[in-house]
């Protein structure tokens, strides 16, 4: 299971003395255990993948804002936690992979247009779980469709 593995990173961390590692840990940790309170019973590695590449964006897009702010330092801070949680994220999907996805979909649903976006989006939301933006998913699908 995921969790456990995040566990036995935090205790590595621990170990080695890693403060900046060990502090994205405890977040992420506390993090899947609100979740856990939110769902009432445990989290799958489904649940906490999701809230994983949610925490990712949330840390890519503030550091973005600092960048902007030129705070360097927070900047650093934030795509280091990035980092750290993108590592218990599956390895993302090439381009080549995607289109190749949607071509699938597309044959799978009888999309032909733009009224079918949201048809194509739910169900290659569901086949590339965690392993692509949504945004760059939503952007390549009307591209797609629009054609």
């Amino acid at each position: 299971m995921l969790e456990a593995r995040i566990t036995e990173d935090m205790k590595n961390a621990m170990r080695a003395g890693d403060k900046e590692t060990l502090s994205a840990i405890r977040m992420l940790k506390s993090a899947i255990k609100d979740k856990q309170i939110e769902l009432r019973h445990d989290t799958t590695d489904e649940d906490v993948m999701a809230l994983i590449g949610k925490l990712v964006k949330q840390r890519r897009e503030a550091a973005k804002q600092y960048a902007e702010a030129g705070r360097a330092d927070l900047e650093a801070k934030e795509l280091k936690e990035a980092d750290i949680y993108s590592a218990y994220l599956p390895e993302p999907m090439s381009q080549a992979d995607l289109q190749a996805l949607l071509e699938a979909v597309m044959a799978e649903t009888g999309a032909a247009g733009m009224k079918d976006m949201g048809r194509v989006m739910a169900a290659m939301r569901d086949k590339a779980a965690g392993r692509a933006d949504m945004g760059q998913l939503s952007a390549l699908v009307k591209a797609r469709l629009s054609a």
